[in-house]
């Protein structure tokens, strides 16, 4: 794994090894509003994942999670800490739950 400081290091850095699609966050997956790639959690894997903990501002805490669809595209989705369960299906919880 890579290591960056900041969320836009890492973001910038995935975007460099071929990581270009922006997901954003849904229900049961994640979809690019760009195109009409929308995943299903068991459509794909995260390859990667970065942590940042604001040093000084609790709004820069962020994770940067790298995506692999089981069909080879690749993209980026940015969350932040603790975001809500709330209105997310169970499978894509799990999903995203960080393992160490």
């Amino acid at each position: 794994m890579f290591t960056y400081d900041t969320v836009a290091e890492a973001v910038n850095g995935l975007k460099q090894r071929g990581y270009n699609i922006d997901f954003n966050l849904e229900a049961e997956g994640v979809a690019c509003s760009e195109t009409p790639l929308s995943l299903k959690p068991g459509d794909f894997e995260i390859t990667e994942f970065y942590r940042f903990e604001g040093d000084s501002d609790p709004a820069d805490e962020a994770i940067v999670y790298a995506i692999e669809s089981r069909k080879g595209e690749k993209g980026l989705l940015v969350t932040g800490f603790g975001i809500s369960a709330e209105g997310l299906g169970e499978e894509m919880i799990e999903k995203l739950r960080v393992k160490r």
